[in-house]
């Protein structure tokens, strides 16, 4: 099947609506230019997730059918452009749940069809690597941007755009699923990561001395890590809920700060970005401000909208998609394993 047959010339002028529904938020927002965010209207469906403790697939896919519509109308109208203004209409294709993907890809594709304008399909992990810099377009290439978030713990070289080198990556468990995971254990609720924020607050994080996994390599594995936590739980069942939360936390923030300073030094990074969800979190955005200030790198901390899933980082990655690339032909699909085109440390 062919794209659409208006061009677009892609220009600081090129209005792009962008749609997310790869997980349980479902965003949409307009974005002039690549950096310009006109609206971001973000609903999430995670109330109906937590009694169960984590996302169900089928209740964020019929969440994104009864809610895409209205948000995006409502991004439309808070961007102040008319609708006959998008020149492109950019949607994630993966990776995220398959039936939450399709519902965006669908309605991207519907849309651009109606509108006689591009499609562009978008790699979700790239656009949190754009987030960045649409909130700080003077940030300095190349940057090193860690990827944290409840599926993916990534150490990526942004050269250029369109140009990423893998630095490093986890083995086994995400950040944020370890987090999930141990709040879980330690009775604090889902989602994982703001109930140990929350809780850590109260206890101290010298308190218990986790461990923290394979220092000298720029991969991560926080699988052992989850395993200690739960040991010492059941070792010592008088223990401190805060203290232990509060270490384990430590924990995770020294290794992801650590092993992302490295990586900065060995690539002459000129600057140091955070993303993903886990980047939302308190102790990891003081400590990794106080790291670039130490090795006098610049420091990019996402605002907290920006950590989560969002359409914004979607309308400018697929700006930039489209000037490189043009148009994603309609006939393409959903892709829920869909990875960066990434290579490993050391290779051309």
């Amino acid at each position: 099947m062919s794209t659409t047959s208006k061009s677009v010339v892609v220009d600081e002028s090129t209005v792009v609506l962008g749609i997310e529904t790869s997980c349980d938020e479902t965003a949409a927002s307009v974005v002039m230019g690549g950096s310009d965010v006109l609206s971001s209207i973000v609903s999430t469906s995670i109330e109906q997730h937590i009694p169960f403790g984590g996302v169900v697939p089928e209740i964020a896919s019929r969440a994104h059918v009864e809610l895409l519509t209205p948000v995006i109308a409502l991004a439309i109208e808070e961007s102040g452009v008319a609708d006959t203004r998008i020149d492109a209409v950019a949607a994630t294709v993966g990776p995220g749940l398959i039936g939450a993907l399709l519902v965006g890809v669908a309605t991207a594709k519907a849309l651009a069809l109606v509108w006689d304008v591009p499609f562009v399909g978008v790699n979700h992990l790239e656009a949190h690597l754009y987030a960045g810099l649409l909130e700080d377009p003077s940030l300095e290439l190349p940057l090193v941007v860690l990827l944290v978030s409840g599926g993916h713990t990534m150490l990526v070289e942004m050269r250029g755009y369109g140009e990423y080198r893998l630095l490093g990556e986890t083995i086994d468990d995400a950040a944020g699923e370890a987090f999930d995971k141990v709040a879980r254990y330690l009775g604090l609720g889902y989602p994982g990561g703001p109930a140990i924020d929350r809780e850590a607050q109260y206890g101290d994080p010298e308190a218990i001395s986790f461990p923290r996994a394979i220092p000298d390599s720029p991969d991560f594995s926080f699988s052992g890590l989850k395993t200690a936590v739960m040991n010492h739980v059941r070792k010592h069942p008088d223990v401190v809920t805060a203290d232990v939360a509060a270490s384990f936390q430590m924990a995770v923030v020294d290794t992801l700060v650590a092993k992302a300073r490295r990586a900065a030094r060995e690539v002459g990074a000129k600057g140091l970005a955070l993303g993903g969800g886990v980047a939302a979190n308190s102790l990891l955005r003081e400590r990794w401000l106080m790291a670039c200030d130490e090795d006098g790198i610049r420091a990019f901390v996402p605002s907290r909208a920006m950590c989560t899933d969002n359409a914004a980082m979607i309308a400018a990655a697929g700006w930039h998609r489209l000037r490189s690339d043009g148009p994603t032909p309609l006939d393409a699909g959903a892709y829920p394993g869909l990875r960066l085109p990434l290579v490993r440390e050391g290779t051309p």
